[in-house]
């Protein structure tokens, strides 16, 4: 591996590591667990200028078939990949990143909030690839601070898919005591973020969700964040019930429609899914959204790249 040192989080430094395989999770969990009750989270923290890089990355493909099974994706008999599987891929280089001393934010609770996908042109399963993941960024949130982290696909020189999480840790903030003003200011924000996507009224599937949706899926990602995985320990972090990863909704979105070979997908999780319940799919156009009774929980469109 190599290394080159350079304080965390001074902006005027980079430092670029080359990995040799892809991190242990559940080693990378138990210290991101370790060290979470000791992080301070706040916008203006450092953070590691660290960019991993994981060359030569071939795909499991029994792995892969076991991840289409839990998203729903049917058997198409060809050669490329989800949109959403090079997220999976580099997940353990996120982790590493986001588990460390020098990453802020606790990794214990943090709540994937939206993801924007770039593909280039569609990915083939047997194909070779290499995989780079930074953290590019800390911003205040009116529930706490967000973390965006940059993940890249090469095929050789080229970059072939990219894309960009925000990752929330809550907290308290300044603008706690402003709260009923600031929840109108974050759905102001987010019309303006959704500006141009319609919303749409289409309901094309029902589905009921069992409490195993969390579980099933960490088995096939490897993100095995204990809000996804039982009652008990979403307890812990807010929330009365287990929810679904927020990847594994926008996954299964999308195995519902035609994404094309290169694509610009972009999703944000409005409100957690609980686990055991019933959603609605609903799709438009390039919009899509997914609901539970009148709670939103997802939005998102899918728009061929010219």
């Amino acid at each position: 591996m190599h290394t080159d040192n350079h304080p965390a989080g001074d902006p005027g430094t980079a430092t670029t590591r080359t990995l040799t395989a892809p991190p242990a999770l559940a080693p990378l969990l138990a210290r991101g667990a370790a060290l979470s009750p000791f992080k301070r989270p706040r916008a203006g923290a450092g953070f590691p200028r660290t960019r991993l890089v994981l060359p030569e990355v071939r795909i499991d493909l029994a792995r892969l078939a076991a991840y289409e099974r839990v998203c729903g994706f049917g058997a198409t008999g060809e050669d490329a990949l989800p949109v959403t599987y090079p997220h999976v891929l580099a997940f353990p280089l996120a982790m590493r990143l986001m588990a460390g001393r020098a990453f802020p934010l606790p990794l214990l609770g943090l709540v994937h909030t939206s993801i924007e996908i770039t593909r280039h042109r569609a990915l083939a399963a047997t194909g070779t690839y290499e995989l780079a993941v930074h953290v590019e960024d800390l911003v205040p949130h009116r529930r706490g601070t967000e973390a965006v982290v940059v993940t890249r696909a090469r095929d050789g020189e080229r970059t072939v898919w990219e894309s960009r999480s925000t990752y929330l840790a809550r907290h308290r903030t300044d603008q706690e005591q402003e709260q009923e003003k600031e929840e109108g200011k974050e759905e102001e924000g987010r019309r303006e973020r959704g500006a141009g996507v319609r919303q749409p009224d289409a309901v094309r599937a029902e589905w009921r969700l069992g409490g195993d949706v969390g579980r099933r899926y960490a088995a096939v990602s490897g993100d095995r964040n204990p809000i996804h995985l039982h009652p008990l320990t979403a307890r812990v972090f807010g929330f009365p019930r287990a929810i679904a990863h927020g990847m594994w909704t926008v996954a299964r979105c999308l195995a519902e429609r035609p994404v094309p070979a290169a694509a610009h997908v972009r999703a944000e999780f409005r409100a957690p899914v609980l686990l055991p319940s019933t959603v609605t799919y609903a799709a438009g156009g390039p919009a899509f959204a997914l609901r539970g009774g009148e709670r939103l929980h997802l939005t998102g469109e899918v728009r061929e790249l010219a």
